[in-house]
């Protein structure tokens, strides 16, 4: 049906034009160019045209060894729960253990 991509595509205003033409061939002519239209956009262009709340822009990773901290961090934190899963460590260890190194490291 004619005019329910633009709902789809965050345009309400025209999907309800779209649906008021829908007797006349105005819409499906309408909706065949676009249709070939949306085909030939890359990817990057269709995302900031209809999706721009959805993009997210990465930012960049942090000099300061923000990364390498975290990356210790986790590190830590998994051999420390290994030792829980084997018994060597009881929960209140580990959570003392776990508490410590977040402070330290964090």
């Amino acid at each position: 049906m004619a005019g329910l991509h633009k709902f789809y595509l965050g345009r309400p205003a025209w999907g309800v034009a779209y649906l008021l033409l829908i007797v006349t061939p105005i819409p499906h002519i309408a909706s065949a160019i676009e249709a070939v239209w949306y085909l030939v956009q890359d990817n990057e262009s269709f995302n900031r045209r209809f999706n721009a709340e959805a993009v997210t822009i990465p930012s960049p990773p942090a000099d300061d060894g923000t990364a390498e901290r975290v990356v210790a961090l986790a590190t830590a934190l998994r051999e420390l729960d290994c030792l829980r899963q084997d018994g060597l460590l009881s929960e209140y260890e580990f959570e003392q253990k776990r508490r410590q190194l977040i402070e330290r490291l964090g």
